[in-house]
């Protein structure tokens, strides 16, 4: 069955979401999507958000079925819902997603639940972050977080929760000085796990190979399709020469 929200509900929800919006997450970055957009429609985005945060703080869990067959009310030629996992990673909702290791739900793959509408996605620090090279003000800019596994700052690390996150400079990029624009905070385990092999992007994220010995740890077959593109990008030509 299809669940219908009616009008006067999908407004009531959205309005209750704009007010933790507005007192805590707006200043942390996250994204708020329209409720409608420039034709008048509901916003998938906000549809998506809006029904997941039904009873709030008493939400439940929906599937990815749940979620389409309630889109599709709206957006009848809708094949593939991916907002409730784009409106947690990329925009700043805490919304945990079936497959991934959730520290506050249990949830089968395919599922989705909102946890929070007063902290923001554990892993985001929001899209724009200041240059500065004041070490507090970055520290702040993220959350107080690991920009790459979202642990806290004096708190339980979240992979190894026998050790108190502490904050230190990261490289962006190993390659560069260790200067404003090119410093996340990341935790003791991810600043030291493989600190010179990889560039990061400014959510924390391996975007690039820094030290190129790296490739000689995977296996044959990887080594083997690395090897045919970049013999095809060079033509085959002896590096020696």
């Amino acid at each position: 069955m299809k669940k219908i929200l009616s009008k006067k509900e999908i407004t009531k929800i959205y309005k209750s979401i704009c007010e933790y919006y507005e007192k805590y997450l707006k200043k942390r970055g996250v994204k708020l999507p329209r409720l409608f957009n420039n034709n008048g429609k509901y916003t998938k985005d906000a549809l998506v958000l809006v029904y997941l945060a039904q009873d709030y703080p008493e939400t439940k869990k929906v599937s990815k079925g749940e979620l389409t067959r309630f889109i599709e009310i709206y957006y009848p030629n809708v094949n593939d819902v991916q907002q409730a996992r784009h409106l947690g990673a990329q925009k700043g909702w805490y919304i945990a997603a079936g497959g991934r290791d959730n520290r506050d739900v249990v949830l089968k793959r395919g599922e989705y639940q909102l946890v929070n509408l007063e902290k923001p996605y554990p892993a985001f620090h929001g899209h724009r972050v200041e240059k500065t090279d004041d070490w507090e003000e970055l520290k702040k800019e993220y959350g107080y977080r690991c920009a790459t596994c979202g642990s806290e700052e004096g708190k339980p690390n979240i992979h190894w929760p026998n050790t108190t996150t502490k904050l230190q400079k990261g490289h962006k990029n190993p390659n560069k000085p260790l200067v404003n624009g090119n410093i996340i905070p990341q935790c003791q385990k991810c600043n030291r796990a493989d600190r010179n092999n990889w560039v990061y992007d400014e959510r924390g994220r391996v975007i690039k190979l820094a030290n190129p010995n790296v490739i000689k740890r995977s296996e044959k077959k990887i080594r083997w399709k690395v090897y045919k593109i970049l013999y095809k990008e060079f033509d085959g030509k002896n590096p020696d020469e």
